[in-house]
């Protein structure tokens, strides 16, 4: 849920990045973080394990303009992927405003993908928000892989809603800002129709 700073002006809203283990969630944030102006940023906090894995979550906080005079501040967060840190996953996402489902495009990491899908509409529901009610963007990454699905069969099985979608190879950057802003505008959109 945004929270809105009356007295400084701020308007703070929450967006996390969901996905199953190593499908590229740590690296869109990277990504942004390393093309953002840095009066727009704050520092990316990142813990991970010594394999680099995330281990509870990476936290990017970017400025994106402003909205009726008030400013904008977007918090990005990732979850661990990793099926035992269920934990950690519920607790990061209390409170979100918009979602990014990243998905692994690679044909055997499918499985994977749909249950963090599920997994996610369950922890969503726990915090008692509905997923199809939730701004919500799904980002087909590693596109650039040769055991890549196809787009149609990863909408298939990931987008039966048809909710905004983008392709994405997170390391060199294509997609990511395109999600961003889509995801961002989604968020925007649902605090114009609360106010």
């Amino acid at each position: 849920m945004s929270f809105i700073n009356y007295s400084s002006r701020e308007i703070n809203c929450k967006i996390v990045y969901y996905g199953p283990g190593l499908c590229g969630k740590t690296t869109n944030l990277q990504y942004v973080y390393a093309k953002t102006n840095p009066d727009a940023k704050g520092k990316m906090i990142s813990l991970a394990t010594e394999t680099e894995r995330t281990l509870f979550f990476d936290f990017l906080p970017l400025s994106l303009g402003e909205i009726r005079g008030f400013k904008t501040r977007f918090h990005l967060y990732t979850v661990p992927g990793q099926v035992f840190y269920d934990a950690s996953r519920k607790l990061i996402l209390k409170g979100v405003d918009g979602v990014v489902f990243v998905a692994d495009s690679q044909i055997e990491r499918m499985e994977a993908n749909l249950e963090s899908m599920e997994n996610l509409r369950v922890n969503l529901a726990e915090h008692g928000y509905d997923l199809d009610r939730v701004p919500f963007i799904v980002q087909y990454n590693k596109r650039d892989l040769p055991n890549a699905a196809t787009v149609e069969e990863l909408r298939r099985l990931l987008n039966p809603r048809g909710v905004p979608d983008y392709e994405a190879v997170a390391p060199t950057g294509v997609g990511v800002f395109d999600t961003l802003k889509a995801v961002a505008k989604g968020v925007l959109q649902e605090l114009k129709k609360g106010g």
